[in-house]
């Protein structure tokens, strides 16, 4: 079981979160994306081995989403941050 530090509730079980994928910045002209360039940002990614920064949603608590740093090979957390709009 992974505990997640939930910025806004504390500590958690995985078990309340909903991992969505890798934490990558939105485009700056979402506009002038095409339809083949917004389908491999929102379904390509990296997938990299290590630590790496994903986004997850705490369903059944808080409702928020946050950032979370994480191993992909351990599972470790390194911690977890609110996101910022």
């Amino acid at each position: 079981m992974i505990v997640i530090p939930c910025p806004h509730c504390g500590p958690r079980n995985e078990d309340e979160f909903v991992c969505w994928s890798e934490a990558v910045p939105r485009p700056a002209d979402p506009a002038a994306l095409s339809d083949a360039q917004w389908n491999d940002y929102v379904y390509n990614h990296a997938n990299p081995k290590g630590w790496v920064r994903e986004q997850w949603w705490h369903e059944r608590g808080c409702r928020r989403w946050i950032i979370v740093r994480r191993n992909t090979l351990t599972h470790e957390v390194a911690g977890a941050d609110p996101v910022r709009r």
